[in-house]
């Protein structure tokens, strides 16, 4: 038996306003797509935006159902509009920022299993990591220089 760890290596940056500025444009455009969430249920609004090797920035919120298993997150939305727009281009980073209904997240929200899932396989199918970038409404901003590094031990074609 061999006791083993994992670390997760993540930038705390204390302000956006310290961020360089492709990184304070791409959580900008997170924010504003904030504002198109659809989320009648739980009210908790997320934005994502996309960054794709050629520099544009693909845009998206998450989208609920009244049957929850069909609500889609914000990252697969925006990861689908970056396919669509360009296809077979890989998604070279991300930001993601939230706002709860009843009180102000002064903490970043991480990606949940599934968006992470998602966001691995890409890594792995273009062979390039996603920088993730990752805001509550206020307070410090966390950056991932890889979304694998969110799913350690995620699903891998390799295993089929």
């Amino acid at each position: 038996m061999h006791q083993r760890s994992h670390t997760i290596s993540y930038l705390s940056v204390p302000r956006p306003e310290e961020l360089s500025k492709a990184d304070r444009e791409l959580l900008a455009a997170a924010t504003t797509a904030l504002q198109n969430s659809y989320s009648p249920y739980s009210n908790f609004k997320v934005g994502a935006a996309a960054m794709l090797e050629d520099g544009t920035v693909v845009a998206a919120a998450n989208t609920e159902n009244a049957a929850y298993p069909m609500c889609i997150c914000a990252e697969p939305n925006a990861m689908a509009a970056a396919a669509a727009l360009r296809p077979g281009m890989p998604v070279v980073a991300m930001a993601v920022t939230v706002k709860a209904p009843n009180r102000v997240l002064d903490t970043p929200a991480s990606p949940c299993g599934s968006c992470r899932q998602i966001l691995s396989e890409h890594e792995g199918r273009f062979g390039h990591d996603i920088r993730l970038i990752l805001r509550g409404e206020a307070g410090p901003v966390y950056v991932f220089e890889r979304a694998g590094h969110l799913l350690p031990f995620g699903f891998s074609g390799e295993l089929l």
